[in-house]
C-alpha cells in the first residue's frame, strides 16, 4: 500500500495551549488517563449504539473494552479501545481542534492561564481538548485508528511531539477502534511512574471505576507452580521456588453504573469523579441530584449543575449535557428532549427502563415516557434551586442566571416560577442581587409600578439621567444588563400584581407638569423639533429629569435603544426609530436657550444648541453619536466663549 505521509500545522490557539501544557508544572498529571479513558468510553458507546441498527458492524470483535499497556522498558504507555474509530477527516476535525465559536473565548482563557498552573485543568476541560492533556506526561503521541465499517488498509496514523505540527498517513490496522501510544517524558523527582501497574490501578480506581466497559491490563501475578515442577528434598518438602511470575489480563474497574446505586452507597468523591468523566470538566460540580423513580414511569437520573458556565453556553451550536441510556445501554448524548433550553447547562445521565433502543429524536419529542421524565426532572431542578442557600444561589446565578431567565419567555407555564428565581441589581442594592419578591416587599408606599432600565453596563444604568426623578422619590429601579432581559420584559408585563414599567419609555407620571410653563416653551420645542426632524418625533418637557439637561425616551411600545443595539449587533436590519427628546425646563441651559430664542430667533447658534441637546441625550444614555466630530467642535467652541 502506498501510504502518503502529510504534515499539518497546528492552529495558533492549539499550539499556544500545547506550549502551556508541555511546559506545565501542574502536579496532578495522572488525570490525563481519565481523559483518555473517557474518550475511549465515548467511542465504545457510539459503536454499541450503532450496532443496534447495524448488528454486523461489530463483526467478531464483540467484547467491548478498553485495554491499558504500560511498558517500563520502553517507557511507553498505550491505551486502546474497540470503539467507533475515526476516518482521516474525523481525525483532522476532532483531534484537538477548538470549535470556531469558542476560539476567542479560548484565547482569553489561555491568557489568564499563563503562569497559573491551577487554571490548566479548567482550560482543557472547558474547551473539549482533553486528548492533549497527555502531553503533560508524553514527549510524543502516536494515534492509530480505524473507523467501524472501513477496510483494514484505511486506518489512519497521527503523530505529534507538540512542536507545532503533526503528521497523518494511511496505514493498516487489523481491528476496529483506536490505539494511542505515549512515549513518556523522563520522570521527575516528584512524578508518578506511569508504567507501574499499581500506580495505574490506583488512578483507574480513583477516576474511572464506574466506566461501563472493562478497563483491562496485563498484570504480574505470583501463581503456584504445578507440583511436578517443584524441587523437593527427600522428605518431600520444597527446597526451591513454589510460585512463578506470570502475566494475566485483569479488569481494573467495577463497572457498576453509579446512577443505579443507592445514593447512600455512593461517596462524594465518586460522584465528583463521575461528573468529571461525563462532562470533561475538571472542576467539581456545584450541585447534584440523584433520583430514582418507580411506578408507571421507571428510571434513574443523576444530574449535576457545573460550578462554571461553559464557553459555548450562548452559541448556536451549543450542546446539551444529558446522556440518555436504556437499561445501561447508551442511546445518545446531547439529549435536548429531556431538558428545556434554559436548563441546557445541566449535565448528567438519565436511564429509562422502557425506552426503545432505536428511538429517534423525532419520536423522543412525542414519547409520553420522555415527556413525563422531562416534567419530573424540571420540577426537581426547580425544587433544588428554590432550596439553595443564598450564598450558593448567588454563585449559581452569577454563572447561569442569564440562561435561566430565557424560560420567562420560552416557558409560559413556568413563567412566574422562573421570575421568582430571577435576580437583579438595583439602584439601592449596592451591587447585590435582589429578587422580585424582595423588590415588591420594599416598594415605597406611593409606588404602584416595578421600574426597570435596560442596557449593557451597570455603571451607565446606575447613573442614567432617566432615573433622576425616580431616585428623588426614593423609588428603586431594576438594572437589567443581560441581553435576554429585553425579551423578558416583553413577556413579564407584571409580577405579583404590579406592572413592570420602563424608566425610558412612556410617561412616568411622577410629577404633574405646569401647563402654563409648558405652554411658554411650546414655540422653542417646535423650533427644536423642526431642526431635528430627521432624528426625533417629538420634543416635550421631561418628568424624568432633575439634574440633567436632556434625555431620549420612547413611547410605551417602542423598541428600546438597547434592543436596537442588540439587533444591529446580531446583523439584523432594523429601521432607525425616532424617539422623543425630553428637556428639563428647570435647567439653566434650557432656560437660557429659551431666552435666546425669544430675543433672536434667527440666531444660527440655536440650531447648534438643538443638535447639542440631542447629542448630550445620546451620550447620557451611553449611546453612539452619528457625528462625534461635530459634537466635539461645538463643545470646544462653547468652552472657548465661556473662558
Amino acid at each position: 500500500m502506498d501510504a502518503k505521509k502529510e504534515t499539518h500545522q497546528f492552529k495558533t490557539e492549539v499550539q499556544q495551549m500545547l506550549n502551556l501544557i508541555i511546559n506545565s508544572l501542574y502536579s496532578n498529571k495522572d488525570i490525563f488517563l481519565r481523559e483518555l479513558i473517557s474518550n475511549a468510553s465515548d467511542a465504545i458507546d457510539k459503536v454499541r449504539y450503532k450496532a443496534e441498527t447495524e448488528p454486523g458492524i461489530l463483526g467478531d470483535d464483540t467484547e467491548l473494552k478498553i485495554h491499558l499497556k504500560p511498558d517500563a522498558i520502553k517507557q511507553t504507555f498505550e491505551i486502546s479501545d474497540n470503539g467507533i474509530g475515526m476516518t482521516l477527516d474525523e481525525v483532522l476535525e476532532n483531534i484537538g481542534t477548538i470549535a470556531k465559536s469558542g476560539t476567542a473565548a479560548f484565547m482569553e482563557a489561555l491568557e489568564q492561564a499563563k503562569g497559573q498552573e491551577t487554571l490548566i485543568p479548567e482550560l482543557i476541560g472547558q474547551f473539549g481538548v482533553g486528548f492533549y492533556s497527555a502531553f503533560m506526561v508524553a514527549d510524543k503521541i502516536t494515534l492509530v485508528t480505524r473507523a467501524a465499517g472501513t477496510a483494514a488498509d484505511q486506518a489512519v496514523k497521527w503523530v505529534s511531539t507538540g512542536d507545532g505540527s503533526y503528521t497523518t498517513e494511511t496505514v493498516e490496522k487489523a481491528t476496529r477502534g483506536t490505539t494511542i501510544t505515549l512515549e513518556l517524558k523522563k520522570k521527575g523527582k516528584d512524578d508518578k511512574d506511569f508504567t507501574d501497574q499499581w500506580v495505574i490501578r490506583n488512578i483507574v480506581k480513583q477516576h474511572s471505576d464506574f466506566v461501563s466497559y472493562p478497563i483491562t491490563m496485563e498484570v504480574e501475578r505470583d501463581e503456584p507452580l504445578p507440583d511436578e515442577e517443584i524441587i523437593k528434598d527427600k522428605d518431600g518438602k520444597p527446597i526451591g521456588a513454589t510460585t512463578r511470575k506470570v502475566m494475566r489480563e485483569e479488569t481494573l474497574n467495577s463497572m457498576k453504573a453509579i446512577w443505579t446505586r443507592s445514593s447512600s452507597e455512593v461517596k462524594d468523591e465518586e460522584y465528583e469523579e463521575f461528573y468529571k468523566h461525563l462532562s470533561h470538566d475538571w472542576n467539581a460540580p456545584m450541585e447534584r441530584l440523584h433520583l430514582k423513580f418507580e411506578g408507571t414511569t421507571e428510571y434513574h437520573a443523576l444530574l449535576y449543575i457545573p460550578s462554571k458556565a461553559p464557553f459555548d453556553l450562548f452559541t448556536p451550536e451549543r450542546r446539551h449535557g444529558i446522556h440518555l441510556y436504556s437499561k445501561r445501554v447508551f442511546i445518545m448524548d446531547d439529549c435536548k428532549e429531556l431538558m428545556p433550553e434554559y436548563f441546557r447547562f445541566v449535565k448528567g445521565v438519565v436511564d429509562a427502563s422502557d425506552l426503545n433502543l432505536n428511538v429517534s429524536r423525532e419520536i423522543l419529542q412525542q414519547d409520553r415516557l420522555v415527556i413525563n421524565i422531562r416534567k419530573n426532572l424540571v420540577k426537581k431542578l426547580f425544587d433544588l434551586l428554590e432550596k439553595m442557600e443564598d450564598e450558593k444561589y448567588t454563585q449559581f446565578y452569577d454563572e447561569f442566571g442569564a440562561v435561566l431567565k430565557e424560560g420567562i419567555y420560552t416557558d409560559p407555564t413556568r413563567k412566574e416560577k422562573i421570575a421568582g428565581l430571577a435576580r437583579y441589581k438595583t439602584t439601592k442594592s449596592e451591587g447585590k442581587w435582589v429578587s422580585l419578591d424582595d423588590y415588591v416587599k420594599n416598594m415605597a408606599a406611593d409606588q404602584k409600578e416595578i421600574y426597570y432600565i435596560t442596557g449593557d453596563k451597570l455603571s451607565a444604568l446606575l447613573n442614567s439621567p432617566h432615573l433622576e426623578k425616580l431616585k428623588e422619590k426614593d423609588f428603586e429601579v431594576l438594572l437589567m444588563t443581560d441581553p435576554v432581559d429585553e425579551w423578558v420584559v416583553q413577556s413579564l408585563t407584571e409580577y405579583d400584581g404590579k406592572p413592570l414599567k420602563s424608566a425610558e419609555k412612556g410617561d412616568l407620571e411622577l410629577d404633574a407638569v405646569d401647563d402654563s410653563k409648558k405652554e411658554a416653551y411650546n414655540a422653542l420645542f417646535g423650533f427644536i423639533k423642526g431642526t431635528l426632524e430627521e432624528k426625533i418625533k417629538e420634543v416635550k418637557p421631561s418628568s424624568r429629569l432633575k439634574d440633567s439637561v436632556s434625555c431620549l425616551s420612547g413611547d410605551a411600545w417602542d423598541t428600546s435603544a438597547y434592543m436596537e443595539k442588540l439587533l444591529k449587533a446580531s446583523g439584523q436590519k432594523t429601521p432607525e426609530s425616532k424617539r422623543v427628546l425630553e428637556l428639563n425646563m428647570d435647567h439653566p441651559v434650557v432656560e437660557k436657550i429659551k431666552s435666546l430664542f425669544e430675543s433672536d430667533r434667527d440666531n444660527p447658534a440655536l440650531k447648534d444648541y438643538s443638535h447639542l441637546l440631542f447629542d448630550m441625550a445620546v451620550v447620557g444614555e451611553g449611546g453612539k453619536l452619528d457625528n462625534p466630530a461635530r459634537f466635539s467642535k461645538m463643545v470646544g467652541d462653547l468652552m472657548a466663549r465661556a473662558m
